[in-house]
């Protein structure tokens, strides 16, 4: 088992991942905006603001070597109208959910390259179609995806490989309190969206990169 850097691991789905991975023999490390987040089943490096290349930079510099996974968990959602919302949210979304993976994704790519990899990233299913006040959210997981598929590009000749997961809604307090909790048994829970990082992480992904694997339950 290798070494697995997780960011927004003090979250919902960052947490069930972090602990799934450990569960699974690796060492892992958590990285958040938070500042502490409790009972983590490893390393947690808090108070990384991710947004910008110098909070990655330091985290990585935090981070110990040999680093073998990257799973970028970080990101928000925000459910706004393009008539009734703001412009603003455009640019929150892109950034908490775009460049804190291509922020991590570059301070680590060097220790990725001499371990030969793999990165997993976390998009959304409603990539594949903008719905009613998704707009904004829509198009920053959209930028995911294409972040994904070009890196694996870069990437293959290097030995990383770099995949997404396109989960529909996530089976989330949050997302209870917001939808209610009719249609929760067919959502996906966090430890089955982690299940399938497990296996994108995994040799037995090794022929697999560039892929966006949608992951949508019952949905």
């Amino acid at each position: 088992m290798g070494h697995v850097v997780v960011t927004g691991a003090a979250g919902v789905l960052g947490a069930a991942v972090s602990q799934f991975l450990a569960s699974q023999g690796h060492s892992v490390t958590g990285v958040d905006l938070a500042a502490t987040t409790p009972d983590f089943p490893g390393t947690f490096i808090g108070g990384i603001d991710l947004t910008t290349a110098q909070g990655a930079a330091s985290a990585q510099a935090r981070i110990a070597a040999p680093v073998t996974g990257l799973v970028n968990v970080a990101g928000g959602f925000r459910w706004e109208t393009i008539v009734e919302g703001s412009p603003d949210s455009w640019d929150f979304l892109y950034r908490i959910n775009v460049m804190t993976a291509l922020h991590m994704s570059r301070a680590l790519l060097p220790q990725l390259i001499d371990s030969r990899g793999s990165i997993v990233n976390v998009g959304a299913a409603a990539t594949l179609k903008a719905g009613l006040g998704m707009g904004a959210y829509t198009a920053s997981k959209s930028g995911v995806a294409r972040l994904t598929e070009s890196l694996a590009e870069e990437l293959k000749d290097k030995g990383v490989r770099v995949n997404a997961v396109l989960p529909s809604i996530i089976d989330t307090p949050i997302n209870r309190a917001d939808m209610g909790e009719a249609d929760a048994p067919r959502w996906v829970k966090p430890v089955e969206l982690a299940h399938v990082i497990a296996f994108l992480l995994s040799d037995g992904a090794s022929a697999v990169t560039g892929a966006c694997l949608p992951v949508t339950g019952r949905v």
